[in-house]
C-alpha cells in the first residue's frame, strides 16, 4: 500500500546498522515502536522476537497481518477465503457504501460498487471470526489484506484526508480481494501494542528500540481516518465534508514542533532497551543537532553514529518541486540509568556539571534528604538520587527560574520563551533588540517579572551569564549566543527530570537552612571562592559578596553541622594561579576533614581551577 514515510527503501541501510553493531547475530527483542505499515518489523522477523506498536489500530492490524502471513493456513475455515470473496458478486450497503461513495453522500473515495464490495468483505470476515472459523492471526491477516485491497481502488492521492474531485482510472477498476506482500517466513514471536509510545515505553521489555516517528505536521490519524473506521467497524460520527471520524485521540505529539522534541526525550529516558535506532528526515521538526545531543545524553557518546541516506520522497502534487531531502539513521547504545547526567540550561559560572560523577561517587552511603545550599543552576541537586531535595540560593531570581521549570509544562515553557524572543526580535549579536528586552524586564516590579522572560534574555546575553546590579536590575551585556537546539535539549531533559523529583525551593542564606535540616540530611556547599571572582561574588550585584569573613562564617557553620553529626560536602578551590588559600588548608587540617583532589577543572571561560571536595565523613 501507499504509506507516508514507508521504510521499504531503507531496509538495507537499517540492516547494515544492525550488522555493523553486531546485533544480527543474537536473538534480541526488537521493538518497532511506531510500526506504521510494518515494513521494518516484517523484514526482521526471522532475526528477532518482534514487538510492534502504533497509535492507530489499523496500522497495528496491517503490520500484525503482514508479519504473520506465513502462519495463515485457514484450516478451520476449510477453503481459500480469497477465492471465495473474489468469486462472490455480493454488495452490502453498509457504512462505507453510505458515507464514502456518491450514494447517500457526495464523497468520492470509492465507486458505489467498490464501496459495497468493501462492506461485504468486512462483514464476511467478521462473520467468519465470530463463528470461530479463524485463528487470531488469520483474522488479522484478512483485515490487513482488506486494507491492501482498498488502497488499490481508493480515489485519493495516496492518503485519505480528502478524495479527488475527478475519478482516478485506478478507482474505476473493480476491487479484488488481494493478499498483501510479506516476507515468506513465520516470525520467531510477535507481541502487539496499540497505544501512544510515551504511554507504554517504560513497561515494554526489549533490547533494540526502533523509532520511525512522523516528522512533519501531517497527523496520520487524519490522513488515514477511513482505514481506522474500516478496521474498528464502529459506525462513528463523521464530519460533513471529508467524512473523517474524530481524530483527537489519535493526534500524535511527534507531528507538532517542540512536542516532538519533548516526547523523544521522554522515550529515550524511559525505555528499557539497550540500543536505539532512529529514522528521521531532514525536513523534520527535530534538528540533527538536537537528536545528537539527546542520544548522547542517554547513550554512550562513543557508540553514537549518524548516517545520511538519500532516497526518493513520496511526493504528491504539492511537493513535486520541493528541495532534495534525505533520511538520517541514528544509532546509539544507551547508558545505564544511573550513569545519565542532566545539565542545567543555565550557563552558571562555576557550575559543577563536569564533576557530578565525583560528587555522586564520594557521597554518603545513605541520606534522607539532599540540600543544594548554593544551588546556582542546580546541576548538582538534579543529579542526586534522593527522595527529598532542597534547591536553595540567595539569588531569588535564579531560584524562581529553576522553580518555574518544575511547575510549568515544558511545552508551555518553550512557547513562552519563543514568544518573548519573537516579541523583542532577539537574535545573536542584535544589541538594540537585546537592550530593549532587558530594559522592559528591568522596568517591571520584581514580583511581576516573568522568569521565562528572563530566561529568553539570558540566552542572548554575554556568555549567557546571570548578572544583576545593586538595584537587582539584570545588566549582562549582549552576546553572540542564542537559544539554540543544544540549549533546547538541556531545557527539555532538565525540565522533565525536575518534575519527576521531589524538590523544595528556598531563597535564603545558607545558614538559615539549619531550620529545615533533618538529622540524616546531606548538605552540599558550592560557595563562591575567595581565590576567584565571578559576577555573583564581587559584592556589586545586590546580593552578598564573598570575603574572608564570609568564608570564615561558612567554615563555622560547617563545623556546627559536624558537631551535630550531619554530613556535608564542600566544593572549593585551594589553589589558583599560584595563590593558595591558607585559611582553607588550616581549617581542614585543624578539623581533620577528608579532602578529595579533583585536579584541574576547566570553567566556561576556558580558565582552569584546582578544585577539591571537602568531606566530614568517610566516603564510600
Amino acid at each position: 500500500m501507499r504509506y507516508l514515510g514507508n521504510k521499504e527503501s531503507m531496509l538495507d541501510e537499517i540492516r547494515a546498522v544492525l550488522q555493523e553493531n553486531g546485533l544480527l547475530a543474537q536473538r534480541h527483542i526488537f521493538f518497532d515502536a511506531l510500526c506504521g505499515s510494518g515494513s521494518v518489523a516484517d523484514a526482521l522477523k526471522q532475526n528477532y522476537d518482534i514487538i510492534i506498536n502504533d497509535n492507530l489500530k489499523w496500522a497495528t492490524i496491517y503490520s500484525h497481518g503482514r508479519i504473520c502471513a506465513a502462519k495463515c493456513t485457514f484450516d478451520r475455515l476449510g477453503f481459500d477465503p480469497f477465492d471465495f470473496l473474489n468469486k462472490s458478486s455480493t454488495i452490502a450497503q453498509g457504512f462505507i457504501y453510505d458515507n464514502y461513495a456518491p450514494t447517500n453522500s457526495n464523497r468520492m473515495y470509492f465507486t458505489p460498487e467498490n464501496a459495497g464490495r468493501i462492506d461485504y468483505f468486512r462483514k464476511q470476515i467478521e462473520q467468519w471470526n465470530s463463528d470461530g472459523k479463524l485463528t487470531e492471526d488469520e483474522y488479522v491477516f484478512l483485515l490487513a489484506c482488506l486494507i491492501e485491497s482498498v488502497s488499490k481502488v481508493s480515489n485519493t492521492a495516496g492518503v485519505y484526508g480528502a478524495f479527488l474531485k475527478k475519478w482516478d482510472p485506478r478507482a474505476l477498476k473493480p476491487i479484488s480481494f488481494e493478499k498483501l506482500e510479506s516476507h515468506p517466513f513465520a516470525p520467531l514471536s510477535l507481541k502487539v501494542y496499540n497505544d501512544k509510545i510515551e504511554n507504554i515505553i517504560s513497561s515494554v521489555d526489549c533490547d533494540i528500540l526502533y523509532l520511525d516517528p512522523p516528522y512533519t505536521q501531517n497527523q496520520y490519524g487524519t490522513q488515514y481516518h477511513l482505514l481506522e473506521t474500516l478496521i474498528l467497524d464502529d459506525d462513528p460520527m463523521i464530519s460533513p465534508v471529508t467524512g473523517s471520524r474524530k481524530t483527537s485521540s489519535m493526534r500524535s505529539d511527534w507531528s507538532q514542533r517542540y512536542k516532538s522534541n519533548i516526547v523523544f526525550d521522554k522515550v529515550l529516558s524511559c525505555t528499557k532497551a539497550r540500543y536505539v535506532i532512529l529514522s528521521y528526515n531532514n525536513d523534520g521538526f527535530m534538528s540533527k543537532e538536537f537528536i545528537e545531543s539527546s542520544m548522547k545524553r542517554y547513550g554512550k557518546p562513543e557508540t553514537f553514529t549518524c548516517k545520511q541516506v538519500s532516497y526518493k520522497k513520496y511526493r504528491n502534487w504539492k511537493s513535486r518541486n520541493s528541495k532534495e531531502h534525505f533520511e538520517y539513521l541514528f544509532f546509539v547504545e544507551l547508558k545505564d540509568k544511573s550513569e545519565i547526567k542532566y545539565e542545567s540550561p543555565l550557563n552558571y559560572i562555576g557550575n559543577k556539571a563536569k564533576i557530578i560523577k565525583d560528587i555522586q561517587q564520594y557521597s554518603p552511603a545513605t541520606y534522607s534528604s539532599f540540600i543544594d545550599a548554593f544551588a546556582g543552576g542546580f546541576n548538582v541537586g538534579i543529579n542526586m538520587p534522593c527522595e527529598k531535595i532542597i534547591c536553595n540560593d540567595i539569588n531569588h531570581f535564579v531560584v524562581d527560574l529553576i522553580s518555574s521549570m518544575s511547575t510549568t509544562s515544558t511545552y508551555d515553557y518553550i512557547m513562552s520563551v519563543k514568544k518573548y524572543i519573537q516579541r523583542f526580535g532577539l537574535e545573536k549579536g542584535n544589541e538594540a533588540a537585546y537592550n530593549s528586552a532587558r530594559a522592559h524586564y528591568n522596568s517591571l516590579l520584581p514580583d511581576q517579572r516573568d522568569p521565562k522572560m528572563l530566561f529568553a534574555i539570558i540566552m542572548y546575553g554575554f556568555q549567557q551569564q546571570i548578572r544583576f546590579n545593586g538595584h537587582h536590575e539584570f545588566n549582562n551585556p549582549v552576546g553572540i549566543r542564542w537559544f539554540n537546539d543544544k540549549v533546547l535539549e538541556k531545557l527539555i531533559s532538565f525540565s522533565r527530570r525536575i518534575k519527576e523529583l521531589n524538590v523544595s525551593f528556598f531563597k535564603m542564606d545558607y545558614f538559615e537552612l539549619a531550620s529545615v535540616l533533618e538529622k540524616d540530611a546531606f548538605i552540599y556547599f558550592d560557595p563562591p571562592y575567595t581565590l576567584t571572582v565571578g559576577s555573583y561574588n564581587d559584592g556589586k550585584r545586590g546580593f552578598k559578596g564573598w570575603s574572608d569573613q564570609q568564608e570564615a562564617m561558612l567554615f563555622e557553620f560547617a563545623d556546627d553541622l559536624n558537631s551535630k553529626g550531619i554530613h556535608f560536602m564542600m566544593s572549593y578551590v585551594a589553589e589558583h594561579k599560584g595563590a593558595v588559600n591558607e585559611n582553607l588548608l588550616a581549617w581542614i587540617q585543624r578539623k581533620q576533614y577528608r579532602v578529595i583532589q579533583l585536579g584541574d577543572i576547566i570553567g566556561i571561560s576556558g580558565s582552569r581551577r584546582k578544585e577539591v571536595l571537602i568531606l566530614n565523613y568517610d566516603p564510600l
